[in-house]
């Protein structure tokens, strides 16, 4: 399967509910790599690279999050597959 790269925008109530640290335990469990951080608008953006089947795991899962969040929508945009990542982090 080939590798691919995904940017996301997740909205809804996803800051200050644990949002991006269990994004980043689902990812590096998937062995996806990429960062999650807080946007200035309340939303979390994420950005992934890996298996496409792997990826595709972590935003279905995005589109739930963790049990303290509620999740309104997630904006999903291809992007080319750059390899540029060896792990999966919070950025700030």
């Amino acid at each position: 399967m080939d590798n691919v790269r995904m940017h996301l925008i997740i909205k809804g109530r996803v800051q200050g509910v644990f949002f991006r640290d269990s994004t980043r335990q689902v990812a590096r469990s998937l062995g996806v790599t990429g960062w999650v951080k807080n946007r200035w608008d309340g939303t979390v953006e994420v950005v992934v690279e890996g298996s496409e089947d792997k990826v595709r795991e972590l935003i279905k899962w995005c589109h739930k999050g963790p049990p303290a969040a509620r999740v309104d929508g997630v904006d999903v945009k291809e992007e080319e597959f750059l390899g540029e990542f060896d792990s999966f982090d919070i950025v700030y």
